[in-house]
C-alpha cells in the first residue's frame, strides 16, 4: 500500500519542500507576526516539540569524501488537525513555539482552503529573496578580480 506522500506528484512535493524551507528559516518572531497563536486550529500532538542534535556532514570542494563537520541543535514537532491532516516541522535552534507554528502551517497548507500561501508564505518568500539579493550585492561589491600581466621578457 502506497503512502499519501508517495502518491503526490513531483510538483506537490516541491511546493511542500519550498514552504517547509521558508517556515523553518523564518525568524520565530516574524512567523508569530504573520501567523499568531489566535489563528491556530484545534490539533493534537503526534510528537510534542523536542530538541536534539543532528550531525552536519560536509564534503571538501563539494565533491570529496563526506566528513562529520559538527553538530547542530534542531527542534522537531508533529501535529494532526481534526480533519486528519498531519503537519511536520524541523527548525534550527531550541524554539518549541517556532516548531509548533511551522508544523501547524505545514498541515494547513496541505489543504486547499487555506489563506496561508498569501498571508504567510508569500511574505516569507519575498523577504528571503530580498535577503539573498542583498547578500549577493554585498558579495559582488567585495569581489576581487585577479589577472596575470605578461612582462614582455622572452627567454
Amino acid at each position: 500500500m502506497a503512502s499519501d506522500e508517495s502518491r503526490q506528484s513531483a510538483t506537490e512535493k516541491t511546493a511542500r519542500q519550498q514552504w517547509m524551507s521558508l517556515l523553518a528559516q523564518a525568524l520565530p518572531r516574524r512567523l508569530d507576526a504573520l501567523f499568531p497563536r489566535e489563528r491556530f486550529p484545534h490539533f493534537v500532538y503526534l510528537r510534542k516539540p523536542e530538541t536534539g542534535l543532528v550531525m552536519l556532514r560536509g564534503r571538501v570542494g563539494g565533491t570529496g569524501s563526506p566528513f562529520n563537520m559538527g553538530e547542530a541543535t534542531v527542534t522537531r514537532c508533529a501535529i494532526r488537525l481534526d480533519d486528519g491532516t498531519v503537519g511536520h516541522a524541523f527548525v534550527m535552534g531550541r524554539s518549541h513555539e517556532h516548531a509548533l507554528s511551522a508544523a501547524i502551517c505545514d498541515a494547513l497548507l496541505q489543504g486547499s482552503d487555506s489563506d496561508l500561501p498569501q498571508t504567510v508564505i508569500a511574505p516569507l518568500a519575498q523577504e528571503r529573496t530580498r535577503r539573498e539579493r542583498d547578500l549577493a550585492l554585498k558579495n559582488a561589491a567585495t569581489k576581487v578580480d585577479f589577472f596575470t600581466m605578461v612582462r614582455g621578457e622572452d627567454d
